[in-house]
This record gives C-alpha cells, sequence and structure tokens, in this order.
C-alpha cells in the first residue's frame, strides 16, 4: 500500500512537472494552443522513461496519422458533423492497420479536431498539432529521466 502511494505521487509531480513545463515553453514560443503541448506531456508521462518513451512513440505516431488525414480531408470536407464523423472512420481504420490498436483513437481525435478547427488553413493546424505534441513528449521524456527521490519497485500484477 506504501509502495502504490509512492508511486502514485511520483507520477504525479512528474505529470505536473512535465504538463506545466511543456505549457509554459509552448507559450514562450508562440505556439497557438499550449494546451496541447500540456495534454501530450500529461497523456505520456510514466515512471520509467522506457514506458514514457513507448507511449510518447505510440501517441506521436498516432497523430501523425491523424493530422495528415485530418488535412487531407479538411481539405476537401466542411467542418460538418458528418465530415468529422467520415475522417475518425477512417483515421482509425487506417491506424489499426498502419499502426495498431493503441493509437487508434488518437489518430481519430487528431483527424476530427483537424476537419473540425482548421478553418482554410488545415495544413498548417496539422504542423502546429504535431509540433505543439511533440514538444509535451519531449519534455515528460526527459523529466521521466530525473532520478526518484524515493526508490520503490512496481509490483508484478497477478
Amino acid at each position: 500500500m506504501w509502495a502504490e502511494r509512492i508511486q502514485g505521487l511520483q507520477l504525479a509531480v512528474r505529470a505536473a512537472a512535465g504538463a506545466s513545463v511543456s505549457f509554459a515553453i509552448a507559450q514562450a514560443t508562440g505556439l497557438e494552443r499550449p494546451i496541447f503541448a500540456c495534454i501530450a506531456a500529461l497523456v505520456v508521462t510514466d515512471l520509467t522513461p522506457s514506458d514514457t518513451r513507448l507511449l510518447g512513440l505510440r501517441r506521436m505516431g498516432a497523430m501523425f496519422l491523424g493530422a495528415v488525414t485530418g488535412a487531407l480531408l479538411g481539405s476537401v470536407l466542411p467542418s460538418d458533423a458528418w465530415a468529422i464523423g467520415v475522417g475518425i472512420v477512417i483515421a482509425i481504420l487506417l491506424s489499426e492497420a498502419l499502426i495498431g490498436r493503441d493509437g487508434a483513437k488518437i489518430a481519430g481525435y487528431a483527424c476530427g479536431l483537424i476537419i473540425w478547427d482548421s478553418g482554410i488553413a488545415p495544413w498548417h493546424y496539422g504542423v502546429y498539432r504535431l509540433t505543439e505534441t511533440g514538444l509535451g513528449i519531449t519534455v515528460a521524456w526527459l523529466i521521466s529521466y530525473v532520478p526518484k527521490l524515493i526508490r520503490v519497485e512496481r509490483q508484478s500484477e497477478k
């Protein structure tokens, strides 16, 4: 019980640090929506560098696939509910075929977001979403290398 609480505290501190630092860097560099860097750091943070790296690579791959799909479809489809639905279906199916199920919902989310909110510049919007996501993932990965103040080994699940 004690070990789980320490791990929870360490994860919370790492996630908060990554999210805050990512947001601050994105804001300072003038990225359009710093909240996406914050979200990316929060979602991929784990207690080990290898787990954080794996989660980050999956998220970045899925975001790339979703951004490209969203930009392609956003260039020809209106920002209507049906177009968002069609884009999400296509992005999820492509993700499952190309990179696996782990990132399918993220690909769908990115695609739908770009179709809905890109206006007349879906490629520009997609590049910004990828940049912000990459920033958050990089910060989370770097923070995962900060040594833990209290060492607690993970217990295997039964």
